[in-house]
C-alpha cells in the first residue's frame, strides 16, 4: 500500500478542547463556522466532532455546504449565509436549514415558498459587506406572514482590533436595528455578532450565541493584535506534513528554482518538498520552511506547482522521503501556519483554508 506524500494531520480533540474553551470564555451558545471545507480541515468530519463537542449551532458559507451536512447526518441547527437569489431555497426548507436573507429579492423569493422557511436576517452595521442597509426601511414595511424570522445578525469589521471605536459603533447600530425591527411586531429568538476575535475580547457583544470560527482551529484572528495561539491559549488543531522527494549536495553559486532567484551562498544540502502551490504552499512565501530533524530548514528559490525546495545545510542528516513538519504548533520549534501567514504576506486563515484536494486529510488524536 502506497504512502501518502504529504498530508494534513488533524487532531479532532483540540477541536473539541477549543469549543469547550470558548463557550466557557462566551458563557452562551455556540455556532461553530465549518465553512470552506472547515477552514481546510475537513467539512463533515469537522461538523460531526464539533457537533459533538457541544457546538449548538453549525455556519456554512454557502447552501451546498449545508445541504451536504444533512446528507451526511448533521442533525444540529445550520444556518447558511452566502445564499444569493436564485438559490434552491425550497431544498434548504426541505432540509431544515436556516437561511440569511440580506435583500428584499431574496425575502421575496423565499416568501413563495410552499413551506414556511427560517430566515436570520443580515443587518449593515458598519462594515459595508453584507447585509440590509439602504433597503432597512423598506424591508420593515414587508409582509412577514410568510417567513419565519428566527434571528437577526451581523458582523464586525475591527473585533481584531478590540480598542478601535468602530466596535462601539457597529454594536450600538446592532441594538439599534434590532429595536427597529422588534418595533414592528418581530422578535427573533435569535441575535448574533460575536465573530472569534469578540468572542475573546468582546463579551458586551455576546447576544444568543457566537459564531467561531477560527478560534475553533486554534489559531489566533490577529496575531499582531490579539497575540499568538499559545498566548490565547488556542490549539493549532492541523499540522501539515510532507516527504522530501529529493535530497543532493550542491556546491556554492548554484542558482535554485525558476528564475533563478536565490543562489546558494556556500556548498550545502538542499531538499525538494513534495508539495507545491497546487497543493495550496504560496508561491510567494519568503523566510518560510520546513522543520526536520530538529531544525528548521527555510525555503530556497521559488514554490513550484507540486514542490518547494529548502536548504537543509551542509551537516544535515535529512535524506530521500524523510518527512518534514511544513507546519505545526510550535512547540518543538517548527514553523507555524502564523509564520507561513506572514511569510507570505497573508494570515494563518489562508494557510490552513488553501490546503489543496490533493493532499488528504489524516484524523488521528494526538498528532502533536
Amino acid at each position: 500500500m502506497f504512502e501518502n506524500r504529504a498530508e494534513a494531520r488533524i487532531d479532532l480533540s483540540r477541536l473539541s478542547e477549543n469549543i469547550e474553551l470558548l463557550k466557557k470564555t462566551s458563557k452562551t451558545k455556540l455556532l461553530a463556522v465549518v465553512k470552506a471545507d472547515a477552514y481546510g480541515h475537513g467539512l463533515v468530519e469537522v461538523a460531526k466532532s464539533a457537533e459533538t463537542a457541544g457546538a449548538d449551532w453549525l455556519g456554512v458559507a454557502l447552501l451546498e455546504e449545508a445541504i451536504t451536512l444533512r446528507k451526511n447526518g448533521i442533525t444540529s441547527p445550520v444556518l447558511a449565509w452566502l445564499v444569493p437569489p436564485g438559490s434552491d431555497f425550497q431544498s434548504a426548507v426541505n432540509l431544515g436549514i436556516d437561511l440569511a436573507i440580506a435583500d428584499i429579492r431574496a425575502l421575496s423569493e423565499v416568501s413563495q415558498l410552499a413551506n414556511k422557511p427560517r430566515i436570520h436576517i443580515e443587518v449593515d452595521t458598519g462594515m459595508s459587506r453584507g447585509g440590509f442597509l439602504n433597503e432597512w426601511e423598506e424591508f420593515l414595511t414587508s409582509d412577514f406572514s410568510k417567513v419565519d424570522i428566527v434571528g437577526i445578525f451581523s458582523h464586525f469589521a475591527r473585533a481584531d482590533e478590540p480598542l478601535e471605536k468602530q466596535n462601539s459603533d457597529q454594536l450600538n447600530q446592532f441594538k439599534k436595528m434590532v429595536s427597529q425591527l422588534e418595533a414592528v411586531g418581530v422578535k427573533p429568538k435569535f441575535k448574533h455578532l460575536s465573530n472569534s476575535a469578540a468572542t475573546l475580547m468582546n463579551p458586551d457583544a455576546t447576544f444568543d450565541f457566537v459564531r467561531t470560527g477560527i478560534a475553533m482551529y486554534g489559531l489566533s484572528p490577529d496575531v499582531k493584535t490579539l497575540g499568538d495561539s499559545n498566548k490565547l491559549s488556542l490549539k493549532p488543531v492541523m499540522q501539515l506534513r510532507a516527504k522530501l522527494h529529493l535530497v543532493k549536495n550542491v556546491p556554492a553559486g548554484s542558482p535554485v528554482g525558476y528564475g533563478a532567484t536565490q543562489v546558494t551562498n556556500s556548498a550545502t544540502k538542499l531538499g525538494v518538498v513534495a508539495m507545491g502551490y497546487a497543493d495550496g504552499i504560496p508561491r510567494t512565501a519568503l523566510n518560510a520552511g520546513v522543520f526536520v530533524n530538529g531544525r528548521k530548514a527555510p525555503i530556497i528559490g521559488r514554490v513550484s506547482m507540486d514542490q518547494f525546495v529548502v536548504d537543509l545545510g551542509s551537516d544535515s542528516s535529512a535524506k530521500s522521503g524523510d518527512w518534514v513538519i511544513i507546519f505545526g504548533d510550535g512547540t518543538r520549534g517548527e514553523y507555524t501556519a502564523d509564520d507561513w501567514g506572514a511569510a507570505s504576506s497573508s494570515i494563518n486563515y489562508e494557510i490552513v483554508t488553501r490546503i489543496g484536494p490533493r493532499v488528504p486529510r489524516i484524523y488521528a488524536p494526538h498528532v502533536y
